[in-house]
């Protein structure tokens, strides 16, 4: 437990509350004008996105944050790279799904949950991690993920959506830190 809040490992009985806190979070992203990202339209009512929630709660290394008052309030699933990025060249853990609770009392859950992608890499013997992520916008996710210690790799477009893949090598995070970077 991190401040009270749980890492368990996800199931498609999640899915639900899942689900809900996306719909919060589009509500979050429409009330400041961002609809590019995902659209205005709250996961729970779309049968594509409900599918998609409930079959990566179901992959072997995907994970939820519990809060003990708010229950779920953060997602992690990693695997294998999506596959409209380009294949890995080394051995990776990829980070396929990220989301986390606007409630103030989860804030920094999607930090911590990072940080927990670290450790699943570390767990498997792998020191290069990857994910993507909306690249529009003001930039500010691609920010967040390099403030976790990710660099750019590429752009990517799918259909008019800009992406951002990006990468970190765990041992570039250690030298960082003995270096006082």
């Amino acid at each position: 437990m991190i401040d009270g809040i749980e890492i368990r490992r996800a199931s498609a009985a999640d899915a639900p509350a899942v689900l809900q806190m996306a719909d919060g979070i589009i509500e979050w992203f429409v009330s400041m004008g961002n609809v590019s990202q995902w659209g205005t339209e709250p996961w729970s009512s779309s049968q594509k996105r409900i599918a998609r929630v409930t079959e990566a709660l179901g992959l072997p290394d995907a994970w939820v944050a519990e809060h003990p008052d708010l229950g779920i309030v953060g997602v992690l699933v990693v695997g294998d790279a999506m596959e409209y990025v380009p294949a890995a060249t080394e051995p990776e853990v990829y980070v396929r799904l990220l989301l986390a609770s606007r409630d103030e009392r989860a804030r920094g859950i999607g930090r911590r949950l990072m940080a927990f992608a670290d450790e699943r890499a570390r767990a498997a013997g792998v020191e290069r991690l990857r994910v993507d992520c909306y690249g529009g916008g003001t930039g500010d996710l691609v920010k967040f993920y390099e403030s976790c210690g990710y660099d750019r790799i590429q752009t990517f477009d799918i259909d008019g959506w800009p992406g951002q893949l990006l990468g970190r090598t765990l041992q570039d995070t250690v030298t960082a830190v003995r270096s006082g970077r």
